[in-house]
């Protein structure tokens, strides 16, 4: 029986890691169509980088990271479910678009180009 379970769980976590790395193999960034989506979405509250609804907040990755947004995973969650002042943008965007706009706010912060 524990043998049994021992196959389970590699069965799944190999089946985990696999479906990771294509998933990782298909998507493509773009951060052109990301800096799109970000001035027809959010420059309104995010010029510059800033945030004119929690100035403590803003775009720069000091504060990404005092926030623990700074990574682009993270800027997918917070683009997606919204939190706060920042509204939900799931259903509103693809995935792709969120999945760009993080790409390109984060990159934004980490070259330190707002």
């Amino acid at each position: 029986m524990r043998l049994f379970f021992s196959f389970l769980l590699s069965f799944f976590s190999m089946l985990a890691i696999s479906s990771n790395l294509v998933f990782a193999q298909e998507v493509k960034v773009d951060l052109d169509a990301g800096e799109q989506v970000f001035s027809q979405n959010c420059i309104g509250c995010h010029a510059g980088g800033n945030n004119l609804v929690n100035p403590a907040k803003t775009l720069s990755l000091a504060d990404l990271h005092e926030n623990e947004k700074d990574s682009v995973e993270a800027i997918v969650y917070q683009v997606t479910n919204g939190a706060a002042g920042m509204p939900v943008f799931s259903g509103r965007l693809s995935e792709e678009e969120i999945l760009n706009v993080a790409n390109f706010v984060f990159s934004q912060a980490k070259n330190n180009s707002w």
